[in-house]
């Protein structure tokens, strides 16, 4: 017992010594922990609202507890199916189109063997992810519009069909959404995949030459494998954000027309919340959204643990 508390005041030592010796690196991390503290954790004070009738007159201590009064509001509410669909729909469809482009992205720059066209290459693919949503839109509507955006006219001369209502109509809203993210964020997303590539040992590659395996067989049995504990990880974290598709490209892309396709828990949260002050009811919302994504990053990290033995923790 007493070599025990020796060894343990020896690894306490240990641990100061090694955070005093190399205080300016950990002094770097003060602006971090205090932007998670100042704007992550602090606010969450005010998650008390969702269970009060917030009075701004009176302050969030002061206002009456109502318990679960705006939950009940909110799942009784006539948008509650269209705005869980909406929003479950957008991520699904990311998730079977969109998570698997930057993998598909990495294996073909994987494969160039020029380095100056892979490294074009990734200039190219790197640099929408640097444009604002703002900009992104506006492309979008530039380039899909009916009168002179590039798509359509190339419909009317190519296979001379009328112009396509892309932007307001309800059936293309998820569509244009979900690909105007691939063409901006695939790149971007490539590049740690292409340093898990990077990381798979060159020998695993020759010695499956030796063996006779072809380059389909090669990609089969040595690149996916080293692959698929990073995709299990990202894929965890794509999870765990199905019930938050965001909000300023929703919201930049809705319009009337196609906001039955559009609107999900985050503009909802936004429309009653800041334009109809309802506080309390839009913190319930936020809230319940939260935890649902809470659920299911815990479920799907414990399901790829049971499975897979590959986890987030």
């Amino acid at each position: 017992m007493a070599q025990q508390n020796v060894n343990a005041l020896r690894v306490k030592r240990s641990g100061r010594y090694a955070i005093l010796r190399n205080w300016d690196l950990y002094l770097l991390l003060l602006p971090v922990i205090a932007y998670y503290v100042i704007f992550h954790y602090m606010p969450m004070y005010g998650i008390q609202i969702a269970f009060k009738d917030f009075i701004a007159t009176l302050g969030i201590t002061e206002s009456p507890w109502v318990g679960f009064k705006y939950f009940s509001r909110f799942f009784e509410s006539f948008y509650f199916w269209r705005l869980i669909g909406n929003t479950v729909g957008i991520s699904l469809y990311q998730l079977v189109v969109a998570f698997p482009a930057p993998i598909i992205l990495a294996l073909m720059i994987n494969e160039v063997r020029s380095k100056y066209f892979k490294k074009t290459v990734q200039m190219v693919t790197y640099a929408p992810h640097f444009l604002s949503v703002v900009v992104l839109v506006g492309l979008c509507v530039s380039f899909l519009s009916t009168s002179n955006g590039i798509v359509n006219r190339g419909l009317v001369s190519l296979f001379k069909i009328e112009p396509v209502q892309f932007m307001s109509s309800p059936q293309w809203f998820k569509t244009v959404f979900v690909f105007s993210g691939i063409w901006q964020n695939a790149g971007w997303g490539s590049i740690i995949y292409i340093a898990a590539l990077a990381g798979i040992d060159t020998q695993l590659y020759d010695a499956a030459i030796i063996d006779g395996a072809s380059k389909f067989q090669r990609l089969r049995y040595v690149t996916l494998p080293g692959l698929f504990p990073t995709i299990i990880i990202l894929f965890i974290l794509e999870a765990g954000k199905i019930m938050n598709v965001g909000f300023e490209k929703v919201f930049l892309m809705q319009n009337a027309i196609n906001k039955e396709s559009s609107d999900v828990i985050s503009t909802y949260v936004y429309g009653t919340g800041i334009l109809g002050a309802q506080y309390s009811f839009s913190t319930a919302v936020g809230l319940f959204n939260s935890v649902i994504n809470s659920i299911l990053l815990v479920t799907v990290n414990h399901l790829s643990k049971t499975l897979g033995e590959t986890s987030l923790w």
